[in-house]
């Protein structure tokens, strides 16, 4: 077999792999595929922490979370009008409505909820308080990928 044949199946086998890999992760997001985010929350929420996608939550924990930005976990995050209502209108619309960001949870911590806890399960409460961790809020200090909304258990780097 000719050398560019053999490197032109290779590379459909990679592209049909890396479109398994989509449709799994589309199925694993309630069948739809990751939501690009919207640059003013990316600009906005990822000053503070990661920029979580919305399917995360469902929709009426957004709500709470947009509705008392002035006491966000302690800290006043209020934004102007317009933007909060672009904001609050953008994570409505693309919030998880999905088995696992169905039900609210806990004080609307994305940390608190059972797919996360359950996702978690075996990493041990002092990795938490470890300083490069500090919190399971902190998902970029196990997830160098979370930025762009990758949070793949395979490439989970925990730090010591």
């Amino acid at each position: 077999m000719r050398q560019g044949a053999l490197l032109g199946r290779a590379l459909g086998a990679a592209v049909a792999c890396l479109a398994m890999l989509s449709a799994a992760q589309a199925r694993e997001e309630g069948g739809r595929a990751p939501v690009p985010l919207l640059p003013k929350y990316t600009q906005e929420c990822a000053a503070c922490h990661v920029a979580y996608p919305p399917g995360m939550l469902p929709s009426e924990s957004w709500r709470r979370l947009m509705n008392n930005l002035n006491r966000h976990y302690g800290t006043d995050a209020s934004l102007d009008s317009a933007t909060t209502a672009e904001l609050a209108g953008w994570l409505a619309a693309n919030a998880g409505t999905h088995r696992r960001a169905r039900e609210a949870p806990p004080e609307d911590r994305i940390t608190k909820s059972a797919w996360f806890v359950r996702q978690h399960d075996e990493v041990a409460p002092s990795v938490w308080k470890r300083q490069a961790v500090k919190s399971p809020a902190n998902c970029t200090a196990c997830h160098a990928q979370a930025p762009q909304g990758d949070f793949n258990e395979h490439a989970v780097r925990i730090p010591r």
